[in-house]
């Protein structure tokens, strides 16, 4: 059997939405296009050097996935606590426009497969951003694992709430979200979050069950899965978990 390209290609450009570089590492040369988003702060590079790669490894070499990893902005934006909660907002949309403006065009070029929608993952802080992407945009993104994320911004910024802030904060916008187009496309998508319930976990525990009822009065099927008590909020455990789940995902050729 013939082994995809698994070896990391970079593509970088300026980006008009947030005025400077940001770059896309590819992984593979087909398969199902998956967005991997980092930890907070964190980097496109950072997926390959905290061991996430190997999880994906037969997945990409067989052809059934092709990974590009994205930077993030959050120093600039959620994490940037010397700018008002409003100005942190107001910058992730930024993001949220080169993502959907600029990243999500790349993939479909890189891809050869206009208007194929893809998954997106991220673990920590890249569980929120992958699952805010796909709850925002499902007609962009069919599917989502997201380990260990969070889902509520008031960890970052209190109390805070304005328009910027609510359309950003899944929990918050999807309790009241009744568009039976949006609801349709969810219920069509794999939604997949885990979660350990070991150390630095509690955040991303009572997220993820919150989350799980809001989905479920929706009657939007969602696979909330806790984990041990002795899985913490760390990488050696999201690679455990990320290849268990696309193993239910893919079949692997034998």
């Amino acid at each position: 059997m013939t082994k995809c390209r698994i070896e990391a290609v970079d593509k970088t450009w300026v980006s008009p939405h947030l005025g400077h570089e940001m770059t896309v590492r590819l992984y593979g040369d087909c398969g199902k296009a998956v967005l991997v988003f980092p930890q907070q702060e964190g980097h496109y590079f950072d997926f390959e050097n905290f061991g996430m790669l190997e999880s994906c490894r037969p997945f990409i070499e067989q052809g059934i996935i092709r990974l590009f990893c994205v930077d993030s902005v959050d120093c600039q934006s959620w994490a940037n606590y010397s700018i008002a909660p409003g100005a942190r907002a107001l910058r992730h949309e930024r993001y949220h426009a080169y993502l959907v403006k600029e990243v999500m065009p790349f993939i479909q070029r890189a891809c050869g497969t206009p208007g194929r929608k893809s998954l997106t993952l991220g673990c920590s802080m890249g569980g929120f951003h992958a699952a805010n992407l796909f709850f925002r945009r499902p007609d962009l993104v069919d599917g989502i694992i997201s380990l260990s994320g969070i889902f509520d911004l008031r960890i970052f910024i209190g109390d805070y709430m304005d328009e910027a802030v609510y359309f950003n904060s899944p929990l918050h916008y999807l309790t009241n979200l009744s568009d039976p187009e949006y609801i349709d496309l969810y219920r069509e998508s794999q939604i997949i979050i885990g979660v350990g319930q070991g150390s630095w976990e509690e955040d991303a525990i009572a997220q993820a069950r919150a989350l799980g009822e809001i989905l479920a009065a929706k009657k939007v099927p969602a696979w909330i899965d806790y984990w041990g008590f002795d899985v913490s909020h760390d990488w050696p455990w999201w690679q455990k978990q990320l290849a268990y789940f696309l193993e239910h995902l893919y079949e692997l050729k034998k």
